[in-house]
């Protein structure tokens, strides 16, 4: 499906190399203040460029088309696209008829029967560029309630940072959470890309001060859709709420939150017990593979089933990881502002609150 969220909805459209990407925001509450500046800053640290991105060159510059009337939302759906400038379609015109090794090219061609070899079409993680708008938008939303979420890579390869620093992270060319990961995190990504090859990292999200209640159980879990929005980014192989993976080799007395004068004394559950939020800092660790687009000749498959050699050309991220880090915000916004609508009217009082 291309659309995401139950009553704060986004539907995306568009691919790589089309005319333009864009996506529906559909859900936004009437009178919202929407702030172009913050929308368009939001864009810019996903845009491609720089050393430790893909080469492309792209602005990014985001059009409101509809749902937004002198600053503010109008409670119709908002519309907007971002049109693509620096396609180089004729970079892939050598693997028109094969499968690139570790790309989603063979399972789009199995399912449909016809792909987009530009790029990727709509496999590509140009997309994301629209969930980062509507993450941006979302945010707007939840800062009318003081709740925040922030990012940093955490990973790199085999580094991992030893301070969270989410305002060094603001700062930091590669997103990274502390000094140290940002200096040997560069020089990592360089060398690998000089090498032709990509490497894989590791997003910590942490969402801060949403009230405790939010999530619908049982099918649509906080935890679950926060889980499903991460997995849903291109390249996302692993996701971790609180404690994670290490809660399996934990004893229950260990991994227990106690609770002791109105709080909890500890956060391995991340913020989340049953599926629905207690009021701590939600924490999210997101596991991104290495960039399956590498200057290294591989073996693979043409279209016809015979085997041959995938010789890329073109331009790519050395770590997608690290762009990565400004979606994993954005879902987690998405996620954060469509339970707090759908929590609206779980009790009978809110109703009457609205309706006396």
């Amino acid at each position: 499906m291309n659309t995401f969220g139950s009553k704060f909805r986004l539907t995306t459209f568009g691919e790589s190399h089309g005319v333009a990407i864009g996506g529906i925001l559909d859900g936004v509450p009437a009178g919202l203040r929407i702030d172009a500046e913050l929308l368009q800053s939001e864009l810019d640290k996903r845009k491609p460029g720089g050393k430790y991105a893909t080469s492309r060159k792209e602005a990014d510059a985001v059009q409101i088309l509809s749902g937004v009337f002198d600053g503010l939302s109008t409670g119709t759906p908002i519309g907007f696209a971002i049109f693509n400038a620096n396609q180089h379609s004729k970079d892939y015109d050598n693997i028109k008829n094969l499968f690139r090794p570790g790309h989603a090219d063979f399972t789009y061609f199995a399912k449909f029967g016809i792909r987009d070899h530009r790029g990727g079409g709509r496999s590509s993680a140009r997309e994301t560029a629209v969930r980062v708008a509507g993450g941006a938008i979302a945010a707007m939303l939840l800062g009318e309630f003081g709740v925040s979420v922030r990012s940093g890579v955490f990973g790199i390869g085999d580094l991992e940072a030893r301070g969270l620093d989410f305002d060094f992270a603001d700062e930091s060319e590669i997103f990274a959470l502390d000094k140290e990961l940002d200096t040997a995190g560069k020089n990592l990504i360089l060398q690998t890309k000089e090498n032709g090859d990509s490497i894989g990292a590791s997003v910590l999200t942490v969402i801060n001060n949403a009230p405790a209640g939010l999530g619908e159980v049982l099918y649509d879990k906080l935890d679950a859709r926060l889980a499903e929005a991460m997995m849903g980014i291109n390249g996302v192989k692993g996701v971790e709420i609180g404690a994670g993976f290490k809660a399996s080799k934990m004893l229950g007395s260990q991994n227990n939150d106690l609770m002791r004068d109105g709080k909890f004394s500890s956060n391995n559950c991340g913020g989340i017990l049953g599926g629905i939020s207690n009021g701590k800092q939600i924490v999210i660790k997101t596991y991104f593979k290495p960039t399956p687009s590498i200057f290294k000749d591989q073996e693979t498959l043409n279209l016809s089933g015979e085997n041959t050699i995938c010789a890329l050309r073109g331009r790519h991220d050395p770590c997608i990881g690290v762009r990565g880090s400004v979606v994993a915000t954005a879902m987690a916004r998405l996620v954060i502002a469509d339970m707090l609508l759908l929590n609206a009217s779980s009790k009978l009082e809110n109703l009457k609150k609205i309706y006396s």
